[in-house]
């Protein structure tokens, strides 16, 4: 990234001007005039990944596009077979607590524990990974057409940063976190 910008007048664009709550706002960088953002440059050579925190919708899904298409033709870090981790192996997940990850793997089930849901993909659900969604993210998934329920037995692909207190999770807080893999799409996992 630091030849890219090195030396280079840069434009911010952000939707809103008010910083979070450390400080930072959230913007596109992008070189002089040009049409692409940095950060879809870097999506595009496989150099970044999307984050779960990009709110606005036709802004995500051009990034999601970008990284689809450089995860499609195996570009920098998607040439490695473990950028996608396999939800089968908690134990490469669990090796990740504290990073920002994207998993792979087919919902065994979907439960509901007090004001959390989970959305388990091993088993042993102690050990095996799952996805976590509170009780207050639901009406957020819901309006972007995701039925908790129907992802059972159904594949899909998650994003965010791996924790783990038993086995690893990921805690899903906004709809782009998750995707639903069609039966013939071409799976990142690899055996």
């Amino acid at each position: 990234m630091t030849s890219l910008l090195v030396g280079r007048d840069v434009i911010l664009r952000g939707t809103d001007d008010t910083p979070d709550r450390y400080g930072r706002q959230g913007a596109l960088v992008f070189i002089g005039e040009s049409d692409a953002s940095v950060q879809t440059m870097l999506l595009t050579n496989g150099d970044a990944l999307v984050s779960a925190e990009i709110a606005e919708k036709d802004c995500a899904a051009a990034l999601m596009s970008a990284e689809a298409e450089a995860r499609r033709q195996k570009k920098g870090s998607w040439a490695d077979p473990s950028a996608i981790k396999n939800a089968e192996s908690p134990d490469d997940i669990l090796a990740g607590i504290g990073r920002f990850m994207v998993v792979e793997g087919k919902v065994l089930s979907v439960r509901q524990a007090g004001a959390m849901t989970y959305l388990n993909f091993g088993r042993n659900w102690t050990h095996g990974f799952a996805v976590t969604i509170s009780k207050r993210t639901l009406p957020t998934l819901e309006s972007a057409g995701a039925t908790l329920k129907s992802l059972e037995n159904r594949r899909i692909r998650v994003r965010g940063w791996v924790e783990g207190t038993t086995g690893p999770r990921i805690d899903v807080f906004r709809a782009g976190q998750v995707e639903l893999l069609g039966a013939n799409e071409p799976t990142g996992v690899r055996p």
